[in-house]
Protein backbone atom coordinates (compact mmCIF):
# COMPACT_ATOMS: atom_id res chain seq x y z
CA UNK A 1 0.00 0.00 0.00
CA UNK A 2 1.70 3.30 -1.07
CA UNK A 3 0.24 7.45 0.29
CA UNK A 4 2.05 10.40 -0.99
CA UNK A 5 3.61 11.58 2.07
CA UNK A 6 5.40 14.08 3.41
CA UNK A 7 6.47 17.94 2.83
CA UNK A 8 8.14 16.40 -0.89
CA UNK A 9 5.13 17.75 -2.68
CA UNK A 10 4.07 20.84 -4.04
CA UNK A 11 0.84 21.46 -2.78
CA UNK A 12 -0.10 24.63 -0.99
CA UNK A 13 -3.61 24.28 -0.21
CA UNK A 14 -4.95 22.53 2.80
CA UNK A 15 -8.32 21.73 4.51
CA UNK A 16 -8.66 20.54 8.42
CA UNK A 17 -10.29 18.10 9.72
CA UNK A 18 -11.57 18.08 13.72
CA UNK A 19 -12.97 15.53 15.58
CA UNK A 20 -15.06 14.98 19.13
CA UNK A 21 -16.31 11.69 20.41
CA UNK A 22 -19.49 13.40 20.90
CA UNK A 23 -22.09 16.31 21.43
CA UNK A 24 -21.19 16.80 25.45
CA UNK A 25 -17.65 17.19 24.79
CA UNK A 26 -18.30 20.31 22.17
CA UNK A 27 -20.40 21.98 25.01
CA UNK A 28 -17.86 21.06 28.16
CA UNK A 29 -14.50 21.14 26.16
CA UNK A 30 -12.29 23.12 23.91
CA UNK A 31 -11.16 20.25 22.02
CA UNK A 32 -12.20 21.38 17.98
CA UNK A 33 -11.33 25.14 19.07
CA UNK A 34 -7.49 23.60 20.66
CA UNK A 35 -7.05 20.58 17.54
CA UNK A 36 -8.18 23.89 14.89
CA UNK A 37 -5.55 26.11 16.34
CA UNK A 38 -2.82 23.72 16.28
CA UNK A 39 -3.38 22.23 12.79
CA UNK A 40 -3.30 26.05 11.56
CA UNK A 41 0.11 26.63 13.40
CA UNK A 42 1.23 23.32 11.41
CA UNK A 43 -0.61 24.82 8.24
CA UNK A 44 1.30 28.48 8.80
CA UNK A 45 4.59 26.65 9.59
CA UNK A 46 4.49 24.51 6.39
CA UNK A 47 3.27 27.25 4.40
CA UNK A 48 0.08 25.95 3.55
CA UNK A 49 -3.05 28.15 2.59
CA UNK A 50 -6.01 26.73 5.03
CA UNK A 51 -9.45 26.57 2.54
CA UNK A 52 -11.91 25.34 4.85
CA UNK A 53 -12.39 23.22 8.10
CA UNK A 54 -14.37 20.44 8.67
CA UNK A 55 -15.47 19.03 12.19
CA UNK A 56 -17.58 16.29 13.79
CA UNK A 57 -18.54 14.77 17.25
CA UNK A 58 -18.90 11.39 16.63
CA UNK A 59 -17.19 8.08 17.28
CA UNK A 60 -14.15 7.24 15.48
CA UNK A 61 -14.88 3.98 14.71
CA UNK A 62 -17.28 5.60 12.22
CA UNK A 63 -16.30 5.95 9.02
CA UNK A 64 -20.01 7.93 7.37
CA UNK A 65 -19.79 10.90 9.91
CA UNK A 66 -20.90 14.21 8.06
CA UNK A 67 -17.90 16.37 7.98
CA UNK A 68 -16.09 13.35 6.51
CA UNK A 69 -18.33 12.85 4.08
CA UNK A 70 -18.23 16.70 2.94
CA UNK A 71 -14.43 16.51 2.87
CA UNK A 72 -14.36 14.28 0.96
CA UNK A 73 -16.69 15.85 -1.75
CA UNK A 74 -14.98 18.64 -1.16
CA UNK A 75 -11.76 17.59 -2.51
CA UNK A 76 -13.46 15.44 -5.22
CA UNK A 77 -14.88 19.04 -6.44
CA UNK A 78 -11.23 19.95 -6.63
CA UNK A 79 -9.47 17.16 -7.84
CA UNK A 80 -7.34 19.46 -10.29
CA UNK A 81 -5.96 21.15 -6.83
CA UNK A 82 -4.42 18.87 -4.46
CA UNK A 83 -5.23 19.05 -1.03
CA UNK A 84 -3.58 18.68 1.94
CA UNK A 85 -5.45 16.87 4.77
CA UNK A 86 -4.39 18.36 8.30
CA UNK A 87 -5.22 16.46 11.22
CA UNK A 88 -4.13 16.90 15.01
CA UNK A 89 -3.75 13.26 15.41
CA UNK A 90 -4.17 9.79 13.89
CA UNK A 91 -6.91 9.04 17.01
CA UNK A 92 -9.30 12.25 15.72
CA UNK A 93 -8.83 10.61 12.05
CA UNK A 94 -9.74 7.48 13.21
CA UNK A 95 -10.02 4.75 15.93
CA UNK A 96 -10.45 1.51 13.78
CA UNK A 97 -7.75 0.20 11.50
CA UNK A 98 -9.97 -1.24 9.21
CA UNK A 99 -11.55 3.13 9.25
CA UNK A 100 -8.50 3.93 9.13
CA UNK A 101 -7.29 3.05 5.64
CA UNK A 102 -10.23 2.79 3.75
CA UNK A 103 -10.19 6.32 4.74
CA UNK A 104 -6.70 6.80 3.74
CA UNK A 105 -7.74 5.22 0.17
CA UNK A 106 -11.00 7.76 -0.06
CA UNK A 107 -8.47 10.77 0.48
CA UNK A 108 -5.55 9.44 -1.71
CA UNK A 109 -8.40 8.56 -4.24
CA UNK A 110 -10.30 12.29 -4.11
CA UNK A 111 -6.56 14.09 -4.48
CA UNK A 112 -5.82 14.30 -0.86
CA UNK A 113 -2.27 13.99 1.06
CA UNK A 114 -2.86 13.48 4.89
CA UNK A 115 -0.69 15.27 6.94
CA UNK A 116 -0.15 15.49 10.69
CA UNK A 117 1.89 17.56 13.32
CA UNK A 118 1.46 14.76 15.71
CA UNK A 119 3.21 12.25 13.49
CA UNK A 120 5.22 12.23 9.78
CA UNK A 121 3.99 10.00 7.59
CA UNK A 122 6.55 8.40 5.41
CA UNK A 123 6.15 6.08 2.18
CA UNK A 124 8.12 3.88 3.64
CA UNK A 125 8.36 0.00 4.80
CA UNK A 126 8.90 1.37 8.21
CA UNK A 127 6.25 3.91 7.92
CA UNK A 128 3.83 1.94 6.98
CA UNK A 129 4.51 -0.28 9.91
CA UNK A 130 4.31 3.06 12.18
CA UNK A 131 1.18 4.22 10.47
CA UNK A 132 -0.54 0.48 11.18
CA UNK A 133 1.19 0.67 14.81
CA UNK A 134 -0.93 3.70 15.33
CA UNK A 135 -3.93 2.86 13.96
CA UNK A 136 -4.18 -0.04 16.26
CA UNK A 137 -3.34 1.40 19.40
CA UNK A 138 -6.35 4.16 18.75
CA UNK A 139 -8.42 0.92 17.89
CA UNK A 140 -7.44 -0.53 20.87
CA UNK A 141 -7.92 2.45 23.10
CA UNK A 142 -10.98 3.26 21.94
CA UNK A 143 -12.35 -0.20 22.88
CA UNK A 144 -10.85 0.31 26.32
CA UNK A 145 -12.11 3.49 26.92
CA UNK A 146 -15.61 2.01 25.65
CA UNK A 147 -15.28 -1.30 28.16
CA UNK A 148 -13.83 1.15 30.80
CA UNK A 149 -16.92 3.41 30.35
CA UNK A 150 -19.67 0.44 30.46
CA UNK A 151 -17.82 -1.05 33.71
CA UNK A 152 -18.33 2.49 35.35
CA UNK A 153 -21.91 2.73 34.11
CA UNK A 154 -22.62 -1.03 35.81
CA UNK A 155 -20.96 -0.36 39.02
CA UNK A 156 -23.08 2.55 39.42
CA UNK A 157 -26.21 0.70 38.56
CA UNK A 158 -25.16 -1.46 40.82
CA UNK A 159 -25.14 1.15 43.44
CA UNK A 160 -28.76 2.61 42.42
CA UNK A 161 -27.84 5.76 40.23
CA UNK A 162 -29.73 6.61 37.27
CA UNK A 163 -27.23 6.44 34.39
CA UNK A 164 -28.93 7.59 31.18
CA UNK A 165 -27.16 11.20 29.52
CA UNK A 166 -30.65 12.31 29.35
CA UNK A 167 -32.71 12.81 32.57
CA UNK A 168 -36.47 11.44 31.96
CA UNK A 169 -39.08 14.19 31.65
CA UNK A 170 -39.93 14.71 34.90
CA UNK A 171 -36.65 14.95 36.74
CA UNK A 172 -33.27 16.76 36.14
CA UNK A 173 -29.64 16.06 37.42
CA UNK A 174 -28.24 17.72 40.31
CA UNK A 175 -24.64 17.82 41.54
CA UNK A 176 -24.34 16.22 44.92
CA UNK A 177 -21.49 15.74 46.93
CA UNK A 178 -19.85 12.28 46.74
CA UNK A 179 -22.62 10.90 44.74
CA UNK A 180 -21.97 12.81 41.28
CA UNK A 181 -25.56 14.06 39.40
CA UNK A 182 -28.18 12.51 40.89
CA UNK A 183 -32.25 12.84 39.53
CA UNK A 184 -34.41 15.26 41.43
CA UNK A 185 -38.02 16.55 40.28
CA UNK A 186 -38.41 18.88 37.92
CA UNK A 187 -41.43 20.78 38.40
CA UNK A 188 -44.09 21.20 36.46
CA UNK A 189 -43.01 18.24 34.84
CA UNK A 190 -42.58 15.80 37.57
CA UNK A 191 -46.64 16.65 38.90
CA UNK A 192 -47.24 16.07 35.41
CA UNK A 193 -45.90 12.90 35.11
CA UNK A 194 -47.06 11.93 38.07
CA UNK A 195 -50.72 12.66 37.69
CA UNK A 196 -50.81 10.88 34.12
CA UNK A 197 -48.86 7.76 35.91
CA UNK A 198 -51.49 7.25 38.85
CA UNK A 199 -53.95 8.09 36.52
CA UNK A 200 -53.34 5.58 34.29
CA UNK A 201 -52.52 2.91 37.13
CA UNK A 202 -56.17 3.86 38.83
CA UNK A 203 -58.39 3.81 36.15
CA UNK A 204 -59.16 7.97 35.74
CA UNK A 205 -57.24 7.56 32.31
CA UNK A 206 -58.82 3.99 30.47
CA UNK A 207 -56.36 3.76 27.93
CA UNK A 208 -52.98 4.99 27.03
CA UNK A 209 -55.15 7.24 24.36
CA UNK A 210 -56.12 9.45 27.14
CA UNK A 211 -52.79 9.32 29.03
CA UNK A 212 -51.62 10.86 25.51
CA UNK A 213 -54.37 13.20 25.47
CA UNK A 214 -53.32 14.61 28.99
CA UNK A 215 -50.47 15.20 28.31
CA UNK A 216 -51.21 17.21 24.92
CA UNK A 217 -53.51 19.61 27.11
CA UNK A 218 -50.37 20.42 29.32
CA UNK A 219 -48.86 23.64 28.05
CA UNK A 220 -45.28 22.97 29.70
CA UNK A 221 -44.86 19.51 28.49
CA UNK A 222 -42.37 18.51 25.54
CA UNK A 223 -44.48 17.67 22.44
CA UNK A 224 -42.35 15.76 19.65
CA UNK A 225 -44.48 16.28 16.75
CA UNK A 226 -45.32 19.81 14.40
CA UNK A 227 -49.02 19.85 15.33
CA UNK A 228 -48.36 19.90 19.07
CA UNK A 229 -48.92 15.78 19.58
CA UNK A 230 -46.67 13.40 21.56
CA UNK A 231 -45.87 10.03 19.63
CA UNK A 232 -47.99 7.27 21.03
CA UNK A 233 -44.69 5.28 21.18
CA UNK A 234 -43.09 7.79 23.93
CA UNK A 235 -46.23 7.73 26.08
CA UNK A 236 -45.80 3.87 25.91
CA UNK A 237 -42.09 4.09 26.98
CA UNK A 238 -43.31 6.53 29.76
CA UNK A 239 -45.64 3.90 31.46
CA UNK A 240 -43.21 1.38 31.07
CA UNK A 241 -40.36 3.21 32.85
CA UNK A 242 -39.39 2.10 36.17
CA UNK A 243 -37.23 4.88 37.11
CA UNK A 244 -40.63 6.83 37.78
CA UNK A 245 -41.16 4.39 40.45
CA UNK A 246 -37.53 5.24 42.04
CA UNK A 247 -36.13 2.15 40.98
CA UNK A 248 -33.53 1.28 38.27
CA UNK A 249 -32.41 -1.61 36.44
CA UNK A 250 -30.42 -2.73 33.30
CA UNK A 251 -31.57 -6.07 32.43
CA UNK A 252 -29.29 -6.35 28.88
CA UNK A 253 -25.98 -6.30 31.48
CA UNK A 254 -28.20 -8.84 33.95
CA UNK A 255 -28.30 -6.06 36.61
CA UNK A 256 -32.11 -7.06 38.04
CA UNK A 257 -34.09 -4.25 39.88
CA UNK A 258 -33.17 -1.92 43.19
CA UNK A 259 -33.79 1.13 44.83
CA UNK A 260 -32.47 3.96 43.20
CA UNK A 261 -30.98 7.44 44.83
CA UNK A 262 -34.00 9.20 43.20
CA UNK A 263 -37.32 9.97 44.49
CA UNK A 264 -40.33 7.86 42.87
CA UNK A 265 -42.90 10.03 41.38
CA UNK A 266 -44.88 7.12 42.12
CA UNK A 267 -44.74 4.06 44.01
CA UNK A 268 -43.68 0.47 43.09
CA UNK A 269 -46.94 -1.10 43.69
CA UNK A 270 -48.48 1.75 41.56
CA UNK A 271 -46.06 0.95 38.83
CA UNK A 272 -46.90 -3.15 38.91
CA UNK A 273 -50.85 -1.81 38.41
CA UNK A 274 -49.85 -0.16 34.92
CA UNK A 275 -47.85 -3.28 34.09
CA UNK A 276 -50.82 -5.29 34.83
CA UNK A 277 -52.78 -2.94 33.03
CA UNK A 278 -50.51 -2.68 30.17
CA UNK A 279 -50.55 -6.26 29.55
CA UNK A 280 -54.32 -6.49 29.83
CA UNK A 281 -54.62 -4.95 26.31
CA UNK A 282 -55.04 -1.15 27.43
CA UNK A 283 -53.60 0.01 24.29
CA UNK A 284 -55.91 1.15 21.64
CA UNK A 285 -56.25 3.38 18.58
CA UNK A 286 -56.53 7.15 19.68
CA UNK A 287 -59.99 8.51 19.33
CA UNK A 288 -59.17 12.04 18.04
CA UNK A 289 -62.93 13.47 18.10
CA UNK A 290 -63.01 13.71 22.17
CA UNK A 291 -63.12 17.41 22.98
CA UNK A 292 -64.99 20.35 25.46
CA UNK A 293 -67.13 20.58 22.42
CA UNK A 294 -68.48 17.33 23.15
CA UNK A 295 -67.55 16.24 26.60
CA UNK A 296 -70.68 13.13 26.59
CA UNK A 297 -69.61 11.82 23.25
CA UNK A 298 -68.92 8.18 23.39
CA UNK A 299 -70.60 8.27 27.42
CA UNK A 300 -74.32 8.62 26.16
CA UNK A 301 -75.81 5.16 24.50
CA UNK A 302 -78.97 5.84 22.43
CA UNK A 303 -82.18 4.80 23.76
CA UNK A 304 -83.64 3.28 20.78
CA UNK A 305 -79.93 0.83 19.55
CA UNK A 306 -78.12 1.17 22.43
CA UNK A 307 -75.22 2.24 20.49
CA UNK A 308 -72.82 5.40 21.07
CA UNK A 309 -74.08 8.76 20.84
CA UNK A 310 -71.52 10.67 18.09
CA UNK A 311 -71.42 14.73 17.92
CA UNK A 312 -70.85 17.04 14.93
CA UNK A 313 -70.87 21.03 14.19
CA UNK A 314 -73.91 21.41 11.19
CA UNK A 315 -73.90 24.52 9.28
CA UNK A 316 -76.99 26.02 8.43
CA UNK A 317 -78.05 27.96 5.66
CA UNK A 318 -77.04 31.53 6.75
CA UNK A 319 -73.40 29.79 7.47
CA UNK A 320 -73.54 29.34 10.98
CA UNK A 321 -72.72 26.05 13.06
CA UNK A 322 -75.38 24.35 15.68
CA UNK A 323 -73.50 21.49 17.67
CA UNK A 324 -75.51 18.12 17.78
CA UNK A 325 -75.39 14.80 19.05
CA UNK A 326 -77.01 11.69 16.76
CA UNK A 327 -76.91 8.46 16.27
CA UNK A 328 -75.48 6.42 13.09
CA UNK A 329 -76.85 2.70 14.06
CA UNK A 330 -77.72 1.27 11.04
CA UNK A 331 -80.81 0.28 11.68
CA UNK A 332 -81.82 2.27 14.33
CA UNK A 333 -85.40 4.22 14.19
CA UNK A 334 -83.37 7.22 15.68
CA UNK A 335 -80.75 7.39 12.73
CA UNK A 336 -79.14 10.56 11.56
CA UNK A 337 -81.90 12.24 13.83
CA UNK A 338 -79.79 14.86 15.53
CA UNK A 339 -80.43 16.62 19.61
CA UNK A 340 -79.21 19.41 20.05
CA UNK A 341 -76.49 19.47 22.31
CA UNK A 342 -77.93 22.15 24.22
CA UNK A 343 -81.08 19.68 25.02
CA UNK A 344 -78.84 16.58 25.69
CA UNK A 345 -76.43 17.91 28.20
CA UNK A 346 -79.33 20.27 29.61
CA UNK A 347 -81.01 16.82 30.42
CA UNK A 348 -76.95 15.31 31.66
CA UNK A 349 -77.08 18.20 33.75
CA UNK A 350 -80.31 18.11 36.22
CA UNK A 351 -79.52 14.68 36.53
CA UNK A 352 -76.55 15.19 37.81
CA UNK A 353 -77.33 17.76 40.03
CA UNK A 354 -79.96 15.62 41.50
CA UNK A 355 -77.04 13.39 42.84
CA UNK A 356 -76.31 16.08 45.39
CA UNK A 357 -77.38 14.95 48.99
CA UNK A 358 -78.30 17.18 51.54
CA UNK A 359 -75.78 18.37 54.12
CA UNK A 360 -77.36 16.16 57.12
CA UNK A 361 -76.68 12.68 55.25
CA UNK A 362 -73.56 13.61 54.09
CA UNK A 363 -72.59 15.09 57.63
CA UNK A 364 -73.58 11.14 58.48
CA UNK A 365 -71.57 9.73 55.69
CA UNK A 366 -68.64 11.48 56.65
CA UNK A 367 -68.81 10.44 60.55
CA UNK A 368 -69.12 6.78 59.36
CA UNK A 369 -66.16 6.76 57.10
CA UNK A 370 -64.44 8.50 60.02
CA UNK A 371 -65.33 5.65 62.61
CA UNK A 372 -64.26 3.14 59.74
CA UNK A 373 -60.86 5.23 59.40
CA UNK A 374 -60.15 4.71 63.17
CA UNK A 375 -60.76 0.97 63.14
CA UNK A 376 -57.99 0.69 60.27
CA UNK A 377 -55.43 2.84 62.87
CA UNK A 378 -56.54 0.08 65.30
CA UNK A 379 -55.30 -3.03 63.10
CA UNK A 380 -52.34 -1.02 61.78
CA UNK A 381 -49.93 -2.76 64.06
CA UNK A 382 -51.50 -5.93 63.23
CA UNK A 383 -50.66 -4.89 59.90
CA UNK A 384 -47.13 -4.12 60.20
CA UNK A 385 -46.14 -7.26 62.03
CA UNK A 386 -47.51 -9.24 59.00
CA UNK A 387 -45.67 -7.28 56.76
CA UNK A 388 -42.49 -7.72 58.78
CA UNK A 389 -42.64 -11.34 58.56
CA UNK A 390 -43.55 -11.64 55.10
CA UNK A 391 -40.24 -9.63 54.43
CA UNK A 392 -38.40 -11.92 56.59
CA UNK A 393 -39.59 -15.05 55.23
CA UNK A 394 -38.24 -13.60 51.74
CA UNK A 395 -34.77 -12.84 53.24
CA UNK A 396 -35.04 -16.51 54.56
CA UNK A 397 -35.86 -18.09 51.22
CA UNK A 398 -33.25 -15.82 49.62
CA UNK A 399 -30.34 -16.59 52.16
CA UNK A 400 -31.65 -20.65 51.59
CA UNK A 401 -31.10 -20.03 48.05
CA UNK A 402 -27.79 -18.32 47.48
CA UNK A 403 -26.40 -21.38 50.28
CA UNK A 404 -27.95 -23.82 47.42
CA UNK A 405 -26.75 -22.04 44.44
CA UNK A 406 -23.02 -21.55 45.73
CA UNK A 407 -23.03 -25.60 46.19
CA UNK A 408 -24.42 -26.83 43.03
CA UNK A 409 -22.33 -27.64 40.50
CA UNK A 410 -25.24 -28.01 37.56
CA UNK A 411 -25.20 -25.17 35.61
CA UNK A 412 -29.24 -26.10 34.88
CA UNK A 413 -30.02 -25.98 38.20
CA UNK A 414 -28.12 -22.74 38.58
CA UNK A 415 -29.56 -20.95 36.01
CA UNK A 416 -33.21 -22.19 37.67
CA UNK A 417 -32.33 -20.79 40.87
CA UNK A 418 -30.40 -17.68 39.35
CA UNK A 419 -34.08 -16.83 37.68
CA UNK A 420 -35.87 -17.76 41.35
CA UNK A 421 -33.40 -15.90 43.41
CA UNK A 422 -34.20 -12.55 40.81
CA UNK A 423 -38.39 -13.60 41.60
CA UNK A 424 -37.58 -13.14 45.02
CA UNK A 425 -35.78 -9.89 45.03
CA UNK A 426 -38.12 -8.39 42.89
CA UNK A 427 -40.62 -9.34 45.87
CA UNK A 428 -38.60 -8.48 48.66
CA UNK A 429 -38.32 -4.70 47.32
CA UNK A 430 -42.38 -4.66 46.73
CA UNK A 431 -42.58 -6.30 50.59
CA UNK A 432 -40.23 -3.64 51.59
CA UNK A 433 -42.18 -0.94 49.85
CA UNK A 434 -45.40 -2.20 50.76
CA UNK A 435 -43.94 -1.60 54.53
CA UNK A 436 -43.07 1.25 54.13
CA UNK A 437 -46.26 2.49 52.65
CA UNK A 438 -48.31 1.52 55.46
CA UNK A 439 -47.69 5.00 57.34
CA UNK A 440 -50.29 6.41 54.81
CA UNK A 441 -52.68 5.23 57.53
CA UNK A 442 -51.45 7.79 60.18
CA UNK A 443 -52.51 11.12 58.14
CA UNK A 444 -55.07 12.63 59.17
CA UNK A 445 -58.44 11.94 57.97
CA UNK A 446 -59.73 15.21 56.57
CA UNK A 447 -56.76 15.04 54.68
CA UNK A 448 -56.95 11.71 53.27
CA UNK A 449 -60.82 12.03 52.14
CA UNK A 450 -61.28 16.11 51.99
CA UNK A 451 -61.37 15.66 47.52
CA UNK A 452 -63.71 12.39 48.35
CA UNK A 453 -66.20 14.19 50.33
CA UNK A 454 -65.97 17.08 48.31
CA UNK A 455 -67.16 15.36 45.34
CA UNK A 456 -69.67 12.70 46.99
CA UNK A 457 -70.66 16.18 48.39
CA UNK A 458 -71.48 18.13 44.88
CA UNK A 459 -70.44 16.02 42.16
CA UNK A 460 -71.43 18.98 39.40
CA UNK A 461 -68.17 20.99 40.74
CA UNK A 462 -66.28 18.33 39.07
CA UNK A 463 -68.56 18.28 36.25
CA UNK A 464 -68.37 22.10 35.28
CA UNK A 465 -64.63 22.24 34.99
CA UNK A 466 -63.22 23.44 32.09
CA UNK A 467 -61.14 20.99 31.66
CA UNK A 468 -62.26 17.71 29.58
CA UNK A 469 -60.29 15.22 32.21
CA UNK A 470 -62.38 16.46 35.08
CA UNK A 471 -65.64 15.80 33.55
CA UNK A 472 -65.04 12.16 32.29
CA UNK A 473 -63.21 11.27 35.72
CA UNK A 474 -66.69 12.81 36.94
CA UNK A 475 -68.63 10.52 34.66
CA UNK A 476 -66.51 7.81 36.12
CA UNK A 477 -66.69 8.39 39.66
CA UNK A 478 -70.95 8.86 39.45
CA UNK A 479 -71.94 6.72 37.11
CA UNK A 480 -71.96 2.52 36.11
CA UNK A 481 -71.31 2.27 32.53
CA UNK A 482 -73.24 4.19 30.01
CA UNK A 483 -75.87 6.59 30.31
CA UNK A 484 -78.93 5.93 27.49
CA UNK A 485 -81.09 8.91 26.18
CA UNK A 486 -83.89 9.18 24.02
CA UNK A 487 -84.27 11.83 21.81
CA UNK A 488 -87.63 12.65 22.57
CA UNK A 489 -88.07 11.47 26.77
CA UNK A 490 -85.03 12.50 27.64
CA UNK A 491 -82.22 10.58 29.89
CA UNK A 492 -83.27 6.87 30.95
CA UNK A 493 -82.60 5.45 34.33
CA UNK A 494 -79.23 5.79 35.28
CA UNK A 495 -77.08 3.49 36.96
CA UNK A 496 -74.69 4.93 39.78
CA UNK A 497 -71.79 3.87 41.32
CA UNK A 498 -71.48 2.30 44.82
CA UNK A 499 -71.17 5.37 46.39
CA UNK A 500 -74.05 7.25 44.87
CA UNK A 501 -76.02 4.18 46.04
CA UNK A 502 -75.05 3.68 49.48
CA UNK A 503 -76.19 7.33 50.05
CA UNK A 504 -79.30 6.52 48.13
CA UNK A 505 -79.92 3.83 50.58
CA UNK A 506 -79.47 5.90 53.78
CA UNK A 507 -82.47 7.79 52.70
CA UNK A 508 -84.16 8.37 56.29
CA UNK A 509 -86.87 11.59 56.79
CA UNK A 510 -84.12 13.99 57.64
CA UNK A 511 -81.28 12.45 55.11
CA UNK A 512 -82.51 12.11 51.21
CA UNK A 513 -81.20 12.90 48.11
CA UNK A 514 -81.93 16.35 46.50
CA UNK A 515 -84.58 16.23 44.20
CA UNK A 516 -84.53 16.18 40.39
CA UNK A 517 -85.48 19.23 39.01
CA UNK A 518 -86.69 19.63 34.94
Amino acid sequence: MRFDHGPQHNVTQAVIYCRVSSKAQVKRGDGLRSQETRCREYARYRGYIVKDVFKDDLTGRRADRPGLMSMLAFLRSDRRNPHVVIVDDLSRFARNVRVHFDLRHAIADAGGILESPSVELRDDADGELHEYILASVSQHQSRKNAEQTINRLQARIMNGYYTHSRPPLGYRYKKVPDSGHVLVRNEPLATIAQEALEGFASGKFDTQVEVKRFLESQPAWPKDLPDGQIRQQRVYEMLKRVTYAGYVEAPKWGITLRKGHHEGLISLQTYERIQDRLNGGTRVPARKNLSLDFPLRGFVACADCGKPLTACWSTSRTKKKHPYYLCFGRTCPSRRKSIPRDKLEGDFEALFKSLRPTRKLVTMVSEMFRKAWDMRHAHFEAMQALARRELASLESQIEQLVDRMAETKSSTAFSAFERRLEKLEHNKLIAAERLAGNVETHRPFDEMFELALAFLSNPWKLWASERLEDKRTALKLAFQGRLEYHREDGVRTAKTTLPFNILGGLQMPNFEMARRTR
